[in-house]
């Protein structure tokens, strides 16, 4: 069915009426949102409907869903103790989703090279005033977009399955018990702390080096409440939180070759984000780190042991496991270009369709606990009640003594799973995918610090070499790259080999094993971290540390490698937490410096005071 044949198809959805839904509830707290929605629901449930020419049985949407995010933000800016920006923002937002067909196969995942596209489409901004009827006015054109988009989708997706030789039985969309959850509306708390002024206290602590030619520091506090409503009878109704410091910074190395750094922090509401005098700490750090960047030699090629501490094992691990872990089957596509393109960007789970084999050491567990609040009295900010297709969290043993037993599951199924778990994420009303909350990898056999230390300097010199390699950082060019063109021509060189196990390390040492030296060196890039050689990890330490950070839901980042860069900056972040310790890998392949040289200033930075 082409789109010229789309104008032909008779729309039947009565003119715009007051007609509530029986035993609709009147909330106490003024919010008729979820009135406007399953008013709205009712009509769309029992009178939509298309003829298409030619054909005698109508067409009905099996399934719709309303989705409504009403999000209120405060950002502040501040660069070397200055302030630069201060926005306060409340937007409404909606998303409607029809599907066509059935369970078994609908409108869903698929990838066409075309789509019909009307002059309203079935996603954006409402009215922040929570009025009933003029929402219930977007909600009747969006819906009858979302409606007939997926008439158009379905009819593309037959013909294309048709020409295949042989079909998946894999279902497109699992069912799940109807969930009301409502919570009261939340007031936002932003505390009485003075934002403003914490901006530029903090970022003041960047006066320190006048090398470093450009930085930004960001206070990031947002509040959210939450809406969905689904023809299975879902009804919903949350409250979401999270607040962030999120600084970046760059230099030029004395060869010219760009330099960054990054410092983030991130709590479960504002109340909770650390003080002036931690946050400016850990800006101290992320600098003098920065300048022993630039005094530091170039990485060369090596290959040998590696050993990650704490720190730098768990941002290690969320790129790695967290398309590992996705049971879902990925969206079938018009054109083997995109396929391989989620395949190389590690969007494919390497594990789907080997529960019970060992993919990690025998002595490894992790778990997924979404309900989890801390761990050993750090916070965790992953945590949720009901996921974003309406699903109630569960806490899931994904791997036990090695051997996987569970996955990650939304409601599209997978070949291992056909049922959700409740792990059906999304940020800013994207497409909900399997996405990790609380994630804790732990070992029943474990090695201090200096026992795992001393463990692998005795590898280095039982193969004889000058020096090995210890990871005590990685990058997150989403946070430490400050400009879209930076980081654009960052993954044009590196996206296509994260899938396969491309590491991007910030803070690197050698060390030298006959006196035990330490010396930092810049712009290396490890090879082949990937799923397979998770499970030859060498030695597991008992320093577990706590990974909080955003993971990306961007379109072509969310459920692959990628997705463990995120910001809170760019409303496309996720909340999540990874508990991991230090790693040990017996050999692992170093690549080179990394970095094109620029022109350096001609001349040196002008004075600043450390205080203003």
């Amino acid at each position: 069915m082409r789109m010229e044949r789309m104008a032909g198809l008779a729309l039947f959805l009565v003119t715009f009426g007051s007609v509530a839904a029986a035993g609709a509830r009147v909330p106490s707290d003024n919010d008729h949102t979820l009135q406007a929605m399953r008013d709205e629901m009712a009509r769309a449930k029992t009178r939509l409907e298309l003829t298409i020419p030619g054909t005698e049985q109508p067409v009905r949407p099996y399934y719709v869903e309303y989705r409504l995010l009403d999000v209120e933000v405060r950002e502040v800016v501040a660069e070397f103790g200055a302030l630069l920006s201060n926005t306060h923002t409340r937007n409404r937002v909606m998303n409607v989703e029809a599907r066509v067909g059935s369970y078994k196969l609908d409108s869903s995942n698929f990838v066409s090279d075309d789509a019909f596209r009307g002059f309203i489409g079935p996603a954006g901004s409402v009215g922040i005033d929570r009025d009933y009827d003029s929402l219930r006015q977007d909600l009747w054109i969006a819906t009858d977009q979302a409606f007939k988009e997926a008439v158009e989708t379905y009819s593309r997706k037959q013909a294309y399955l048709s020409s295949l030789a042989r079909q998946s039985d894999i279902d497109d969309f699992s069912k799940a018990e109807p969930v009301q959850f409502i919570e009261p509306l939340e007031t936002p708390d932003w505390t009485s702390r003075n934002w403003d002024q914490e901006a530029r206290d903090t970022s003041a602590a960047l006066r320190a080096f006048s090398q470093i030619h450009e930085s930004r520091v960001t206070y990031y506090l947002v509040y959210a409440t939450e809406y969905l409503l689904t023809s299975e009878g879902t009804e919903i109704r949350q409250n979401r939180r999270f607040a962030a410091i999120e600084a970046g910074m760059s230099a030029l190395a004395d060869d010219g070759v760009p330099l960054n750094h990054f410092y983030a922090a991130y709590a479960a509401r504002p109340a909770d984000l650390p003080n002036v005098e931690t946050v400016r700490k850990g800006l101290n750090v992320a600098g003098t780190e920065l300048m022993a960047l630039r005094a530091a030699p170039p990485a060369q090629d090596y290959t040998g042991p590696v050993l990650f501490e704490a720190r730098a094992a768990a941002p290690i691990l969320a790129q790695v496991l967290g398309p590992a872990l996705n049971g879902a089957r990925p969206p079938i596509s018009f054109t083997p270009v995109m396929e391989q393109l989620l395949t190389n960007l590690g969007g494919k789970s390497d594990w789907v369709g080997r529960l019970g084999a060992r993919v990690l050491p025998s002595r490894v567990t992790v778990v997924d606990d979404p309900g989890a609040k801390d761990f050993h009295g750090t916070s965790l900010i992953g945590g949720y009640a009901v996921d974003d297709e309406g699903v109630r969290a569960q806490k899931i043993t994904l791997i036990e003594n090695g051997n996987l037993k569970g996955e990650l599951m939304s409601r599209r199924p997978g070949p291992d799973f056909d049922q959700s778990n409740g792990h059906g994420r999304a940020a800013f009303l994207n497409d909900a995918k399997p996405t990790m909350s609380n994630l804790t990898f732990t070992s029943s056999e474990t090695l201090s610090p200096a026992e795992i230390k001393k463990k692998f300097l005795d590898t280095c010199r039982a193969e004889k070499l000058a020096y090995c390699l210890i990871v005590r950082e990685m990058d997150n060019p989403a946070l430490s790259l400050m400009h879209q063109e930076d980081f654009s021509a960052l993954l044009a060189s590196f996206a296509g080999g994260a899938g396969t196990g491309d590491r991007l390390p910030l803070v690197v040492y050698r060390v030298y094993p006959e006196s035990g030296r330490e010396e930092m060196i810049r712009g290396s890039r490890i090879i082949g971290v990937n799923s397979r050689a998770l499970r030859n990890i060498a030695a597991i330490g008992n320093d577990s540390f706590v990974y909080n950070y955003m993971q990306s839901q961007a379109d072509g980042f969310a459920g692959t490698a990628l997705g463990a860069f995120g910001s809170a900056q760019s409303q496309s972040g996720l909340p999540a937490s990874l508990v991991a310790p230090s790693l040990l890998f017996e050999e692992l392949e170093v690549r080179g410096a990394r970095g094109e040289a620029k022109r350096l200033p001609l001349l040196p930075p002008p004075p600043m005071g450390v205080t203003k």
